[in-house]
């Protein structure tokens, strides 16, 4: 598995421990910035991540900020994106499970590294159930024009 991950400066603590976990795991990692504690604009770091998931490059993402918001926010303007606010484990696992997420965005300050590497772990672990569920992320798809 590819995964590329990004942040802004809200997120880039925690980026750095979720990038020590992937690596444990033996998953393929980019990193795409930001590095610094300076303010920097969120939508400049979810584009890469949310275009290099769409076009097929890597398998999924993972963006980080404060709240995880603006990250999928942005991340959802490209098409065939889906990218999920995830703040515990049950709704990491419906994420996959039922929406297909191929992105997964996080809050620094939302949520302590403990809890955000455990909602990794299940986010990566799950897979997407199909079924009827695919049925509705063919009426997201059409949605996007």
């Amino acid at each position: 598995m590819k995964i590329i991950l990004g942040s802004d400066h809200g997120g880039v603590r925690l980026k750095a421990d979720l990038i020590g976990l992937l690596k444990e795991l033996d998953i393929e990692v980019t990193d795409v910035g930001c590095d610094c504690s300076d303010s920097v604009d969120y939508p400049d770091y979810a584009q890469p991540v949310a275009q290099r998931v769409a076009n097929g490059e890597f398998d999924r993402g993972i963006l980080v900020c404060g709240t995880g918001i603006g990250m999928s926010i942005a991340a959802n303007k490209v098409k065939g994106i889906r990218c999920a606010v995830v703040s515990d484990e049950f709704s990491a696992r419906m994420s996959r499970e039922h929406n297909n997420a191929n992105i997964l965005a996080l809050g620094e300050r939302v949520i302590g590294p403990d809890l955000a590497k455990s909602i990794v772990r299940v986010w990566l672990e799950t897979e997407f159930a199909g079924d009827r569920h695919q049925r509705r992320i063919e009426k997201l798809h059409a949605l996007e024009g």
